[in-house]
């Protein structure tokens, strides 16, 4: 990725995430994930340090790890609630029993995963509760259908990119790939997860050919290339697509 391309992450917002678990180890790899798909991440070690951050900040869901000393997951999240503190939260714990599930749900949980889990895993079920979270609240969570960015739109229901009017060639990667970026606009979405949309999950790729294929896109859509407006780079987190959704 060239500098010159680069787009502040400040510009952005992504969705915040605070995590809570007293293991250093397991702290660092959420931070580490979940800031690589597109979150903005914070984590603390105790309760003090969670409700100090949530007094100060605001955050859109809390991982909360169960199994903790000197006070476990399970009365955290009872306090949590009991103060009125609506954030949502995904419980982690080493306990599979589902007695323990309904346990940590009743507790006031959104949802509960069981260690030892896949990074994947992890993802979609905050995707779940935030999109849950946004449809309560009155946000729609449906994909984008119609995009707008400088002269170009693109329909995704036909994969069809048109300038001024007129259509614009596309071969099938380039398609796939604007379709990728499409499906979140105005969000930064990671190399891997960018590869996953455009190509499927058995699909392997480096980062350098994600950024081959990303630039050869840029060739199409920019003016310039080398100084592009529509898809941005966004330094430590991966690419996105300007746009304006049309309703």
């Amino acid at each position: 990725m060239n500098k010159d391309d680069s787009f502040a992450p400040a510009a952005v917002c992504p969705e915040r995430i605070i995590v809570l678990d007293d293991e250093a180890e397991l702290r660092n790899m959420l931070n580490f994930f979940l800031t690589a798909q597109g979150f903005q991440v914070r984590t603390v070690g105790d309760s003090a340090r969670l409700e100090r951050k949530l007094e100060r900040e605001s955050f859109d869901l809390l991982v909360l790890d169960l199994m903790m000393e000197p006070e476990d997951g399970l009365s955290i999240c009872r306090r949590l609630r009991a103060q009125g503190q609506t954030i949502p939260i995904l419980m982690l714990t080493a306990r599979g029993d589902p007695v323990d599930k309904v346990i940590g749900l009743e507790s006031g949980a959104d949802d509960y995963l069981a260690k030892p889990f896949l990074p994947r895993e992890l993802v979609a079920r905050i995707r779940a509760i935030l999109r849950r979270r946004n449809m309560l609240e009155g946000v729609t969570s449906s994909t984008p259908r119609h995009l707008r960015f400088g002269d170009f739109e693109f329909y995704r229901s036909r994969q069809q990119l048109v300038r001024n009017g007129a259509p614009v060639s596309l071969n099938s990667a380039e398609s796939r790939l604007l379709d990728a970026l499409a499906t979140t606009p105005n969000r930064p979405i990671s190399r891997d997860n960018l590869m996953v949309r455009a190509r499927g999950r058995e699909y392997e790729a480096s980062g350098r050919s994600v950024d081959v294929q990303v630039q050869r896109l840029r060739q199409v859509i920019e003016d310039d290339s080398s100084h592009p407006h529509h898809i941005r780079t966004v330094w430590g987190l991966g690419y996105m697509l300007v746009a304006e959704v049309v309703p």
